[in-house]
């Protein structure tokens, strides 16, 4: 068998391909060849760049070496600044005559060793524990202090006491990179020229701790009328805890806020028994001591002293000035006050209520306290205020103060909000001066889905189907209950905030029962709030500053232009209802102004406070009557006061309205109110009278029923009246 070796067609020879287009141009032929890098190349690379970067930091840390060492010796320890030699601060009325001066600044320095150990660890506690063994400076919680005010955890400073006894005693307390700067580098120079205990004493010399007292000395007086030495642990506390916020956390100018003083005072204890300075058993028996009443100067008595603290709080509020810059002084301040108004104001209430006390014959009087203010409607300004018997004998601005319950005049708030947001009853009417509800003592609520609320009438009155303009004369509280349901309590608490009130306003919860008013509204939040009725529903705040100056140059306060905060229908419509309140209601002794006016009563729980909140076109007034033991500075009943079996707010509180009212706008010409009344409501029909005695509305005969028929729209007609109970917010 013979084999081939033949090739067979697979294994012919194939034709060269063609060759692929180039992408690139030839290589000059001219040129030497380039060589690929070596391995040796290729790895110094990235040492290059790293060479590199290491040579830009090493640049960045000797220019922040030079800035630093630049910094420590151009930057000088100055001189005490103004604050550390602090000056009085003038006061004038709008006309720009002398209203006040708020005095020399109470200091007296003490050596470090009068302070009791326990004091100055307080201190430490409340500020910088690790004082004694930290830096001067702590950029770790500088950085953390301004990575914490950025992210929205609060706003602090990261500064040591060092770094605050530079800020209180040499610089100031403006918020600037540069103060910041200086701040920085003259605490490192004192912390290396002065001992920790010469710079804790300069600290605790030079702090503000309110009522004017710099330093632990004057503070101990002016608080616990004590010298530095003899204060205890737990009064010590107190004091170090007023070094974040002084006037916020002193309880006797705002009892409001003793839950935080209290909490703060807390904090610190807490902190000396984490550090070893106090036992917890000394710790678990420790209470909280409640300061003296302050006793401010005497060139602050009467009113003034009233209205120098309401101005400061006024612009310490609103970050106008801080609080400590202010203590230090050299401010020329013009008011909004009006020297005539002022005067006409403390006038009525000498009239209508100080002249008539006689404790002796009447033990309630003891107990009696006015506050007033008076807004005008077109601008905010503030005209007049009225803020206790004497500064220099009750401390506490009654004017200013946020816990006595504001009762029935917060009935309109109610009103207004139906009309802005068209409010229906439960049974689909709309709700107008003359829609008909049941007021029925006691009767329960409806369509509320909470805790089952029935509301008491004043003296457990029974009025069964009444309309809401008369329920506002005779301040029915079973039918603004209900209403405030039908609204929407939510929509009830947020018409009360756009006309002024706060926000943060105590026990100013939306429930059926905020139409009663156990909010604690201020008297200056209240006329605010009827102001911007007033104004046909526009608002803008209040102001109590015209002008303020200091070394010649204004600093400008921040304007709040007015804005339309409810519809001009419901502000109006609100305004016609009140009307009738002083013409046939419960506050006819308004009428003593000689104009049109339209004004709300109210009394507080257990007749605590009385209130009268009224206005004309161009002025709104809020008085109020409230019952506060002297010694106690509990809250009181003001039943007995001025040999009265009651005080209401349609008693001497609507005749200082009316007396001060008819002074202040004596020389003005009376003038009516320009209504724009809601659609259907331009008349009014004739309200059907009330019920006789032993009529179907009275409550003395539960065997009696009330006529059959249909209820009314908004109402459910009880037929038996329920048994007399007491309690609730009144009238």
């Amino acid at each position: 068998m013979s084999l081939s070796f033949g090739m067979s067609d697979s294994d012919s020879p194939r034709p060269p391909r063609p060759a692929p287009e180039r992408s690139w141009e030839p290589r000059d032929p001219t040129l030497p060849a380039r060589k690929p890098p070596s391995r040796r190349a290729r790895r110094s690379r990235p040492r290059r760049v790293l060479r590199t970067l290491a040579g830009l930091l090493l640049l960045g840390v000797l220019l922040l070496a030079g800035a630093f060492v630049a910094g420590y010796l151009l930057v000088e320890i100055p001189p005490a600044n103004s604050a550390a030699v602090a000056q009085s601060n003038v006061y004038l009325y709008r006309d720009g005559t002398p209203l006040a001066r708020d005095g020399e600044v109470n200091r007296e320095n003490v050596p470090l060793d009068r302070v009791p150990l326990a004091v100055r660890q307080a201190v430490l506690a409340a500020e910088d524990r690790d004082f004694h063994t930290s830096r001067a400076v702590d950029p770790k919680a500088m950085v953390r202090a301004a990575w914490n005010t950025v992210t929205g955890k609060g706003r602090q400073s990261g500064s040591t006491i060092t770094q605050q006894y530079v800020k209180n005693y040499y610089l100031g307390q403006e918020q600037t990179l540069t103060r910041k700067a200086k701040e920085f580098f003259i605490a490192i120079r004192l912390g290396r020229e002065k001992s920790k205990e010469e710079i804790l004493q300069g600290y605790l010399n030079t702090s503000y701790f309110g009522r004017n007292a710099y330093g632990l000395q004057a503070a101990a007086r002016a608080y616990y009328g004590k010298d530095v030495e003899h204060l205890d642990t737990a009064e010590g506390a107190y004091l170090a805890s007023l070094l974040k916020a002084p006037s916020a956390y002193d309880v006797t100018t705002h009892p409001e806020n003793h839950a935080k003083a209290v909490a703060r005072w807390h904090y610190v204890l807490d902190g000396m028994v984490t550090k070893g300075w106090l036992t917890p058993a000394d710790r678990a028996t420790a209470r909280f001591p409640v300061p003296q009443t302050a006793r401010p100067a005497t060139g602050l008595s009467g009113q003034r002293g009233y209205l120098v603290q309401a101005v400061e709080e006024y612009l310490t509020d609103r970050g106008i000035v801080d609080e400590k810059t202010l203590a230090g002084g050299g401010f020329r301040i013009t008011t909004t006050l009006e020297p005539a108004k002022q005067e006409a104001l403390v006038q009525a209430v000498e009239d209508r209520v100080t002249s008539r006390l006689d404790p002796a014959s009447a033990p309630a009087d003891r107990y009696v306290r006015v506050g007033a203010a008076a807004v005008d409607p077109a601008t905010g300004r503030v005209l007049a205020m009225y803020g206790g018997v004497d500064y220099t004998q009750q401390y506490v601005n009654n004017a200013t103060r946020r816990d006595y319950q504001v009762g029935s005049t917060f009935k309109p708030f109610v009103f207004t909000a139906a009309v802005q947001n068209g409010a229906q009853t439960q049974y689909g009417e709309p709700i107008t001066p003359y829609t008909l509800y049941d007021g029925t003592n006691r009767r329960p609520v409806e369509g509320w889905n909470g805790s089952p609320y029935e509301p008491a009438n004043e003296d457990d009155e029974s009025y069964g189907e009444i309309p809401v303009g008369t329920a506002t004369d005779l301040s029915v509280n079973t039918v603004y209950a209900q209403m405030a349901v039908d609204v929407g309590p939510g929509h009830v608490r947020r018409t009360a905030v756009a006309l002024g009130l706060p926000g943060s306003t105590p026990d100013l919860t939306a429930s059926p029962s905020i139409a009663l008013g156990p909010a604690t509204a201020s008297v200056l939040d209240m006329a605010t709030a009827y102001a911007t009725l007033a104004a046909h529903g526009r608002h803008g705040g209040y102001t109590l500053v015209e002008r303020i100056t200091r070394d010649g140059h204004e600093l400008t306060p921040p304007a709040t232009p007015a804005r339309q905060a409810v519809s001009r229908e419901a502000a109006d419509t609100t305004t016609a209802i009140l009307r009738s309140v002083v013409e046939t209601g419960t506050g006819t002794a308004a009428q003593a102004a000689g104009r049109p006016a339209a004004g709300k009563t109210g009394t507080a729980e257990d007749d605590k406070a009385a209130w009268f909140a009224g206005y004309t076109p161009e002025l709104a007034t809020v008085v109020a009557m409230m019952g506060q033991d002297p010694e106690s500075a509990r809250q009181e009943p003001l039943y007995g006061a001025l040999g009265l079996p009651r005080i209401n707010g349609g008693g001497a509180p609507a005749e200082i309205w009316g007396q001060f009212t008819r002074e202040a706008l004596a020389a003005t010409p009376p003038r009516d109110f320009d209504l724009r009344l809601m659609p259907g409501t331009e008349e009014m029909p004739p309200e059907p009278p009330m019920p006789d005695e032993g009529e179907w509305g009275d409550t003395e005969d539960p065997e009696e029923d009330p006529p059959t028929g249909e209820a009314g729209p908004g109402s459910v007609v009880s037929r038996s009246p329920q048994p007399p109970r007491t309690g609730g917010p009144r009238q």
